[in-house]
Parts: structure tokens; C-alpha cells; sequence
């Protein structure tokens, strides 16, 4: 005898589901917080990230399409965009180079204070970043005690970002080096590679993934960094002003909406090469998957 609960769902002879029934399946949520957790992790961020942001750009288009675009295309904003995208690429790629090699000294070797070292590679996540800035400006400004000065200089910048980026790379790449089988690598130096081969070949593609992710958050970071580089960059107009202090001193003269326009930018820029790193790390770690 077929039960009425299952009689109701067969499907029609032309393959859909009876009339009158309705197909919740989409709607069946599988995991361990139920749907309670769901929307309770789905109102916190929209509370903290999604409203915002939304906010935020309802007020860039205050003066229509044609204001928003006046406002990221004036002279002054297009050249903070271009320094600070400028000088996160450099910094980025900074980080991606002497974070991976801090990364494998860390994991590789042995050395008096290596326990004091891993724990200063997060200090620039628990340091405000205008004390950062504050002692930069001490050792390289122009009271310099060393003699170099990088007060109000695109070099001064890319200190200071480096500075407040380091982490990024470095925690990122460290346990994936803790993870990997060094027997590969052993059974490829017993067969004749140099050490640069053994780390082109078989290191690398391991690492790859994590490098991507870390030098993407860095240059993510970067873009819409602030405290760490108002005193030492000076921010010169079309020189060291970085798009964050562009829009600070929009603030300061009454132009909200320039202040939006201009954030809504950085914030296209700054998800947009997030997507694409992300992109690059999962095609990495696919094809990863199917050389083994």
C-alpha cells in the first residue's frame, strides 16, 4: 500500500512534480547550525558589512551617475587612485618575495630567538598603525638619527605599508611549509636537482596558492590603508597623497559625496583583485590536484 505522504510527491508523466504541490527541496539546509544559525550569521553581516556598504553608495550616486563620475575622475582623485595602487602593487610584490622567504626561514630553520621573531611578525596586527607612522617619521624623517630621510616620499609609502602588510604573507604561506612533504623534495635532490630547481618544481607549485592569497590581502590591506602612512607620506597632492587621505580631506572641506565616490572606488578595486587572486589560488590548487 503506497503512503499518502510519498503518493503526493510522485512526479506526472511528464516529469514534473504532481499539481498542486510545491517542490521545497531548494529551500533544505544541510550542516550543523540549522537554519537558526544561518540567518543569525547572515543578520551580523549585513548588520556590520552589507549595510554599510550599501549606505555608502547610495550616498557616492547622491548627485546621479554624472556626479559620481565627475568625482573619481577630477584630477586629484584619479592621481591618489593611481599612487595608491601603484605603490600597493610594489608593496604586494615586496611582501610576496621577503614574505615567503620569512616564512621559510621560520619553518626551515633553527637559530637563537626564533620564538621572539615568529611572535614580532604579528606585532604590526596589535600596533595602531599611526604609532607605526609616528616611528617611521622618528627614523627616517628629517630628523633622521641614521641619515635617511623618506619624509614625504613614494619610498617613505611603500615603508610603511610594508610595515603594516608583513603578516599577511608570511601566516599565510608558514603552515602550508609546515604541512609539505619533504621526502619530495629529498628524492629530488638524491636524483641530481640544484636547490633553485627543487624550489621551482616542487616547492613552489605547493606554495603557490598561499603566496597568491597572502600578496592579495597585502595589497588588499594596502589600498585602503591610512594611519601608518598620514605623518611619513605627507600627503603631497599628485605625489605621496594616498586615496585614504584624499577622502579624509574631502571630509574636512564639506564634500561628502566626493568622499563616497572616491571610498566606492577603492572598494570596487580592492574586491575586484581579491576575486581575481582567489581565482588564480583555486586554478592553482586544481591543477595541482590533477598533476598528482
Amino acid at each position: 500500500m503506497t503512503d499518502s505522504s510519498t503518493a503526493g510527491s510522485q512526479p506526472t508523466p511528464g516529469g514534473s512534480p504532481a499539481a498542486g504541490r510545491f517542490n521545497w527541496s531548494w529551500l533544505r539546509v544541510t550542516g550543523s547550525v540549522g537554519p537558526l544559525g544561518i540567518a543569525i550569521a547572515v543578520l551580523w553581516l549585513s548588520i556590520i558589512v552589507l549595510l554599510p556598504l550599501a549606505a555608502l553608495t547610495v550616498t557616492s550616486f547622491d548627485d546621479g551617475w554624472s556626479g559620481f563620475w565627475d568625482a573619481i575622475s577630477a584630477p586629484a582623485a584619479v592621481d591618489s587612485l593611481r599612487i595608491t595602487v601603484l605603490v600597493s602593487i610594489v608593496v604586494a610584490v615586496i611582501n610576496v618575495v621577503m614574505g615567503t622567504l620569512i616564512a621559510w626561514v621560520l619553518v626551515r630553520d633553527e637559530f637563537p630567538g626564533k620564538g621572539i621573531v615568529n611572535a614580532l611578525i604579528d606585532l604590526p596586527f596589535a600596533l595602531p598603525t599611526i604609532v607605526a607612522s609616528i616611528v617611521l617619521l622618528s627614523l627616517y624623517g628629517p630628523q633622521s638619527p641614521i641619515d635617511i630621510h623618506l619624509n614625504a616620499t613614494q619610498p617613505g609609502l611603500i615603508v610603511a605599508l610594508a610595515f603594516v602588510t608583513l603578516p599577511f604573507v608570511v601566516r599565510s604561506v608558514q603552515p602550508v611549509l609546515i604541512e609539505a612533504d619533504r621526502e619530495v623534495e629529498q628524492a629530488a635532490l638524491s636524483l641530481g636537482a640544484d636547490n633553485w630547481t627543487t624550489f621551482r618544481r616542487i616547492v613552489l607549485p605547493t606554495l603557490g596558492p598561499a603566496i597568491i592569497s597572502g600578496g592579495g590581502l597585502a595589497f588588499a590591506r594596502a589600498i585602503g590603508e591610512y594611519g601608518s602612512v598620514v605623518l611619513i607620506g605627507g600627503a603631497i597632492p599628485r605625489k605621496t597623497e594616498m586615496a585614504s587621505q584624499y577622502i579624509q580631506k574631502q571630509i574636512e572641506i564639506d564634500r561628502p559625496i566626493n568622499a563616497a565616490a572616491v571610498s566606492v572606488a577603492l572598494l570596487a578595486i580592492s574586491f575586484a583583485s581579491l576575486l581575481i587572486l582567489r581565482l588564480l589560488a583555486e586554478r592553482s590548487v586544481r591543477k595541482e590536484q590533477e598533476s598528482r
